[in-house]
């Protein structure tokens, strides 16, 4: 088993003033199956992109083994190839038997090599990329988000396939992904890099316990920290009045004391001083003690959300209804029945491509909200009633059209900029994006600055589509609570299996 040792590792990006990775150093076995953890912009990508060799870099990387990296990257030309096309150009040393075989393992048909790869849905598309990177021996695979935009089933049928394999590292905010593949952590804290035996909930576990003892030593520190300074200044003064005694005294009040007086008053302010100087060393010492406690700590903050409160139980019914497109025959679904009552968080599951997204859309028509882009193409047959009247807050899917500053998004928008930076910063938005681009941002980032609008706009019901999709776990159980806490009325497509089981109160399974 190779190992790759990280030593002093730093790296930032031409014309950024701050360093995306600073002095790390670790070191971790190729054989293993390792989980990489970390808050969004903390360089999880960016740390595979340098062991592809893509970007220079202080510090050293070692290691005898090769490198291959998912996914691959695809141009518009390529989605007009077929995949097995593309297979040359991504991994040129393998057959194409050993890509079947590979697939076989991934429940896939061999006639999607033979397809166009724009044609492929998004689970198929990453699917056969797998196929292909797991194809070869003797390399360390890195494999960046690979659930993203799929649907429960595919999450399922990668799940476990990676747990069959080993060799890789894997960054996820997925949870029930990490559990049920990893055998190590890699986690990018705050101010430490760690690397720890087990999945995400063991880690967890014992970080909690962590922060649980470092919260309560550094409480103790400091109460020690101000019993001493307390001390300290009560000596101080006393050696200061003695001091200032050492001369001059009125004989009538003073009738014990004599001239001979003033050495025995000296030698008494010197240890008085002395002791001083001791509570002045131990305070340093709790200091230096307390110091480096609470640097790893996730200070998960408390998100907040002003649900408004419809005046109908009911905001939504669906009867018997189908959804189809102009210009195709068959339609996505039919005879589809579902309510969304007053402060129920319906989840909408199904396969990709199944038109849990057109529900949304053709929802949003119908609430007359054309400010969410035309949905004139859809055909809606049956019944679909939304109350009117409501206020409807949206998180897209799609972040593309995010373009421009923080400042002129709030104000297209009519948002309150002081509040939608505090709860960006909450969300852990660095203060450097604020007079960023957008189009700068890492998706993960894009998809915080739709939440954040949505929670600070009050709405009778929140209609999200794949809002976690590339949001790290952290701010994944921040939204969570904040959702237990407020039971807004929700209407979602969500596919994070653990997020499904916490805010869910129904799931409609569409297909």
């Amino acid at each position: 088993m190779a190992q790759i040792q990280v030593t002093d590792l730093t790296f930032s990006y031409d014309g950024s003033a701050d360093d995306v990775l600073k002095d790390v150093s670790f070191r971790i076995d190729t054989g293993w199956k390792l989980g990489l953890i970390g808050r969004n912009g903390k360089g999880k990508t960016t740390l595979l992109n340098l062991f592809m060799g893509r970007y220079s870099y202080h510090g050293s990387i070692k290691t005898a083994t090769c490198f291959d990296y998912f996914p691959y990257m695809i141009s518009d030309l390529d989605l007009t190839k077929n995949a097995v096309d593309l297979i040359e150009r991504w991994k040129p040393q393998i057959e194409i038997w050993q890509v079947l075989i590979q697939m076989n393992e991934l429940k896939m048909d061999p006639e999607c090599l033979y397809r166009p790869f724009g044609t492929l849905s998004f689970g198929e598309r990453t699917r056969v990329m797998l196929a292909v990177l797991f194809a070869a021996e003797n390399e360390f695979l890195l494999i960046d988000e690979p659930t993203n935009h799929l649907d429960t089933e595919a999450r399922d049928i990668v799940k476990e396939y990676l747990a069959s394999k080993k060799g890789f590292i894997l960054v996820s905010h997925d949870r029930d992904l990490l559990d049920g593949v990893c055998d190590h952590v890699l986690v990018l804290n705050r101010s430490t890099i760690e690397v720890q035996t087990g999945n995400f909930s063991t880690w967890w576990e014992n970080k909690e316990r962590k922060d649980a003892f470092q919260q309560a030593e550094n409480e103790k520190h400091l109460k020690e920290i101000g019993k001493l300074k307390a001390a300290a200044d009560r000596s101080s003064r006393w050696a200061e009045k003695n001091e200032n005694s050492k001369i001059g005294f009125d004989p009538v009040k003073e009738h014990d004391r004599s001239i001979s007086s003033r050495s025995f008053i000296g030698t008494k302010t010197k240890k008085m001083q002395a002791r001083v100087k001791s509570y002045e060393q131990r305070i340093d010492r709790e200091i230096e003690e307390k110091e480096g406690l609470l640097q790893d700590i996730e200070r998960v903050s408390d998100l907040k959300i002003e649900p408004l409160r419809f005046h109908k139980e009911v905001l939504i019914n669906a009867n018997n209804l189908s959804l189809g497109y102009e210009g195709t025959k068959e339609r996505l679904f039919t005879d589809l029945r579902f309510q969304v009552k007053r402060d129920e968080r319906i989840i909408l599951s199904g396969e990709n491509g199944c038109g849990k997204s057109s529900i949304l859309k053709a929802i949003l028509r119908q609430a007359d909200q054309r400010e969410w882009g035309n949905n004139s193409r859809l055909l809606i047959s049956g019944d679909l009633d939304v109350a009117s009247g409501m206020t409807i807050s949206y998180v897209n899917q799609d972040t593309s059209f995010l373009s421009g500053t923080l400042r002129k998004y709030c104000e297209c928008k009519g948002l309150n900029e002081s509040l939608f930076l505090a709860v960006l910063r909450q969300l852990d938005l660095g203060r450097e994006q604020f007079v960023k681009n957008m189009e700068d941002f890492s998706e993960g980032q894009k998809k915080k600055v739709l939440i954040a609008a949505s929670l600070i706009t009050p709405a009778h019901l929140y209609i999200w589509d794949e809002p976690l999709n590339f949001i790290d776990v952290f701010s994944r159980m921040q939204i969570e609570k904040l959702i237990l806490q407020y039971n807004p009325t929700m209407l979602l497509v969500e596919h994070d299996v653990r997020f499904q089981e916490k805010v869910g109160t129904d799931i409609i399974k569409i297909g």
